[in-house]
């Protein structure tokens, strides 16, 4: 699925088309996707202005003018395809994907301005929905998520109460979206190895200095992955379809078997699954 980096890529890719821009036509060639698309979606949506593009941890999210939030997820498969009478815009240096296939367009918006951005999704795993502006926060998806990892409430304040007695090592409570939105697995296995922490240490006994290095890790890794575009894990793309560099950079994940990057470390990276996911790390020097 996208982590936070990838979605962001999204966001900024679609921010010059759809931020203050008017929609004028809207096209939903499917009911539904991973859930049904809300009643009226088509009409509530068709003649709206979009006030901005947001992202709250996994999700896309455009306030219209109208009261109503249009939020979206892309789930494991979900792109967005953006063409413009002048061509197709492509933030950043990426890897090209082919062109997606027709019949996974499902839902199609077109802007006053004569921008058409498609959302393609093949395994329909993603989902979009409106919701009440000024109750957005409590809703479900929303009401219970922590800070965001690139905020300033995410700091070493923040770990130390969130770690407070806890048992359970730090990748555990990292991809916990109650302690920190948006984080996910690759890129909290980057930020323990950065920091040198283990991913199995109880988090109850990781020292103040060494949360103030993890949430220093964690904002570098999440800011040079979105400045590559994000990773291109699975069949994830950015906004125009494009893939990512930034799984070039990966120091741990997926490198079973392969030296430790770290300076001064002769360590091997290891491999182990925790709860059905594959946790990467060095045994040498990550304590």
């Amino acid at each position: 699925m996208p982590e936070l980096p990838e979605v962001e890529t999204v966001r900024r890719g679609l921010e010059p088309v759809l931020a203050g821009a008017r929609l004028v036509r809207v096209e939903a060639r499917r009911p539904d996707l991973r859930f049904p698309l809300p009643d009226g979606f088509v009409q509530r949506l068709t003649g709206a202005s979009v006030l901005r593009l947001e992202r709250r941890a996994k999700y896309l999210l455009a306030p219209l003018g109208v009261g109503d939030t249009l939020v979206m997820h892309l789930g494991m498969t979900g792109r967005f395809e953006i063409a413009r009478p002048e061509g197709s815009e492509r933030p950043g240096e990426f890897h090209y994907a082919p062109d997606p296939d027709p019949k996974h367009a499902h839902v199609v918006f077109e802007t006053e301005a004569s921008a058409r951005i498609t959302y393609y999704d093949p395994r329909r795993f993603g989902y979009m929905a409106l919701v009440e502006t000024a109750l957005l926060a409590l809703h479900p998806w929303f009401a219970g998520l922590g800070p965001e990892p690139l905020s300033p409430a995410f700091d070493a304040d923040h770990l130390a109460r969130a770690f407070a007695g806890r048992r359970q090592g730090p990748k555990t409570l990292l991809l916990d979206q109650r302690v920190v939105a948006g984080l996910g697995n690759i890129y909290v296995c980057e930020a323990l190895h950065r920091a040198r922490i283990s991913p199995f240490r109880p988090a109850g006994r990781i020292s103040r200095p060494r949360l103030e290095r993890l949430v220093q890790a964690v904002r570098e890794v999440l800011e040079e992955a979105i400045a590559a575009g994000g990773s291109t894990i699975s069949d994830y793309a950015a906004a125009d379809g494009a893939l990512g560099y930034f799984q070039h950079s990966f120091r741990v994940y997926d490198r079973e078997g392969r030296p430790c990057p770290n300076p001064g470390c002769d360590g091997v990276i290891a491999r182990k699954v925790q709860a059905g996911r594959s946790t990467f790390y060095c045994p040498r020097c990550q304590r």
